[in-house]
């Protein structure tokens, strides 16, 4: 019964990662503010808001699939490419137009002070999300000697954070995520060495499916 479950829950995850990258399904709006903090949009709600991406612009990297993408920027940074799709999966759910209350954009949820300073110009374009999130990924595992936990932690609250508490800080956002980074990354691993299924095929795993 387990092993039908499971099989069943597979064919569930396999549907998002092939499927071609959409196009804007919203027109997305920016304001800076008085001390410069970038606030995005898609219904705005003052007229100093300008147009930052249009809906139905074109997305430099439609043609690709988020695997093709995945793979090239993890060969690039050294890392392992279950972890980059776990990160997006938790970040993102794999919707490139996101933005987090806190100003987080794309598929890898970058700030945007992150985001300028890796020379990501257009955050909700897939490819130059991905680039940034995996460079930003590498950059975190370097700093915490390839600690995955404290590199996860230093994503989601920042490498001074978890400097200052010396390991994951006591934030409960930020010990869900990486709790929940690491079983995706688990499942991932695991599915494809107990039934031989690619990474990619059990991608689009289900939140209520991997409660922390």
């Amino acid at each position: 019964m387990i092993l039908v479950r499971n099989i069943a829950f597979v064919v569930v995850l396999i549907m998002s990662l092939f499927v071609v990258i959409p196009l804007a399904d919203a027109d997305i709006y920016r304001y800076v503010d008085a001390s410069g903090r970038v606030h995005f949009t898609d219904t705005p709600t003052h007229g100093r808001y300008d147009m930052y991406l249009k809906e139905n612009a074109p997305v430099k990297a439609s043609n690709r699939s988020y695997l093709d993408i995945i793979r090239r920027h993890a060969t690039s940074y050294q890392l392992e490419e279950a972890l980059v799709k776990a990160v997006i999966k938790v970040e993102s759910d794999y919707q490139p137009r996101i933005v987090s209350s806190k100003g987080a954009q794309g598929l890898m949820q970058l700030i945007p002070s992150t985001a300028k300073d890796l020379k990501v110009s257009n955050p909700f374009d897939p490819y130059e999300n991905i680039r940034g999130g995996s460079e930003y990924l590498r950059m975190m595992l370097d700093l915490f000697n390839n600690d995955v936990d404290l590199a996860l932690a230093a994503y989601n609250s920042g490498p001074a954070t978890v400097k200052r508490y010396g390991g994951i800080p006591p934030y409960d956002e930020t010990q869900k995520y990486v709790k929940k980074v690491k079983r995706y990354l688990e499942y991932l691993i695991d599915y494809k060495k107990q039934y031989k299924i690619e990474e990619e095929d059990v991608l689009d795993m289900l939140s209520d499916n991997l409660r922390v």
